[in-house]
């Protein structure tokens, strides 16, 4: 199934691995489950710690695998090939069953671990989605630190019965519970504030908590991490305040006007931008809006919607761009089932 290069690639990986990872197939007699027993086989025999074994009177989607540690049942499945922009998420699954931790915040994995209630998630992909391995990563996180969470990744080309009778014509789609979660691409931290509502009040306390700042940035896309990095580099205490850091451009998938870069999409380059802006030491607030500005006689106050009040000497705003709206019945839910906002790209 695995050219000799990505084995090769594939044992690499998994030498992190420190703990048994045990594959349970799900097949039947199908070319889709031959193909999937082929791939399994080649991630068995790439690692000691790797233990395969098949099943063909499951009830489950067939076929489908699911990634555990012994004698636990709640990680990641993935119903049809992971391949294409999901190899990697394959391969960061069995890593995070095997013991390698995930390149999360520990405040971030004790809000999953907190999290209170049963949720199952289903999501449809396609192998050609740029913003699907996202997703399926972040869910997949989550179910590796939560017994209550469960994931299984669909790929919607080997489940088209299922696509057309849920009706999905976009991907990533996101099922919780049998029902619509969400579409498009979709942060970790933008996932538990729908979870988990009361992380938000934590939030907007922790945030109320912190010292005046010296410069504070309004908007997280390209010019505030530029005006975030000038600021920081002189040695002032630095904030960025925004909804998502790399703004739009975690939704533009090509970028061939950036000076210097000759080609890119646009997440790699929001995570470029904000691994720059982090090595300053930036306090960098993601998912929250502003609603307020509010001039002082030492300090400006910024009012955010999450009820909390940040304070600084000076305000850059840098709010950014966003698609135009032109608030037509079924606009709003008809999002990309249709309504598109790119006619060449989307």
């Amino acid at each position: 199934m695995l050219d000799a290069n990505t084995k090769a690639q594939l044992k690499s990986y998994l030498e992190r691995a420190t703990q048994p990872i045990e594959i349970v197939a799900s097949l039947d007699d199908g070319k889709a489950s031959e193909e999937t027993l082929a791939l399994l086989k080649d991630v068995a025999e790439s690692s000691p710690l790797v233990k395969l074994t098949e099943s063909r009177d499951d009830v489950h989607r067939k076929p489908s695998f699911s990634i555990n540690r012994p004698g636990e049942n709640h990680g990641p499945r993935f119903a049809g090939l992971p391949m294409g922009h999901e190899f990697t998420s394959l391969i960061l699954a069995l890593l995070q069953i095997g013991g390698y931790p995930p390149k999360v915040e520990d405040a971030i994995l004790e809000q999953i671990r907190a999290l209170d209630g049963d949720f199952e998630f289903e999501i449809f992909v396609s192998l050609s989605c740029h913003n699907c391995p996202d997703v399926v990563q972040a869910l997949n996180v989550m179910a590796v630190q939560n017994p209550r969470i469960k994931t299984t990744m669909i790929e919607g080309g080997t489940f088209q019965d299922e696509v057309k009778a849920r009706q999905i014509m976009a991907v990533p789609t996101v099922f919780l519970n049998g029902t619509e979660f969400g579409q498009g691409r979709m942060s970790l931290e933008e996932i538990l504030a729908k979870l988990d509502t009361s992380g938000v009040e934590r939030e907007a306390k922790k945030i109320d908590a912190k010292d005046p700042f010296d410069v504070l940035i309004v908007g997280g896309g390209p010019a505030g991490a530029a005006a975030a990095v000038y600021a920081a580099r002189k040695g002032i205490r630095t904030g960025v305040a925004s909804e998502r850091f790399g703004g739009q451009t975690l939704d533009t998938m090509g970028i061939e006007n950036f000076i210097s870069v000759k080609e890119t999409v646009g997440p790699s380059f929001a995570l470029a931008l904000e691994e720059h802006v982090r090595h300053y030491e930036v306090d960098i607030m993601n998912l929250q809006r502003a609603k307020a500005l509010v001039p002082g006689k030492d300090f400006i106050e910024v009012q955010l919607e999450s009820g909390a009040t940040l304070k600084s000497r000076t305000v850059i705003l840098s709010t950014g761009a966003r698609w135009r709206n032109i608030n037509v019945p079924g606009e709003h839910e008809f999002k990309n089932k249709g309504v598109a906002y790119c006619p060449h790209c989307d």
